[in-house]
């Protein structure tokens, strides 16, 4: 089905509606879709505490390394 035909069909179902129902049809334009941004997780403060020990250990391991 093509553009034409849904829109003719679209138009032929307003009518009948219009004649059978005595109904009004209000036509809206189409919504653009919503930009979609990546997902992303915010870090807990247990995950800030951990990646901060990490961190500490990985210095702690170097100090000691001559």
């Amino acid at each position: 089905m093509t553009k034409e035909e849904l829109r003719a069909e679209l138009e032929r179902q307003e009518q009948r509606y219009k004649e059978v129902y005595g109904g009004e049809v209000t036509t809206y334009a189409a919504q653009p879709e919503p930009e979609r941004k990546p997902w992303r997780k915010r870090a807990s403060i247990q995950d800030q505490a951990f990646s901060q020990e990490l961190q500490k250990m990985e210095k702690e391991l170097k100090a000691e390394e001559p």
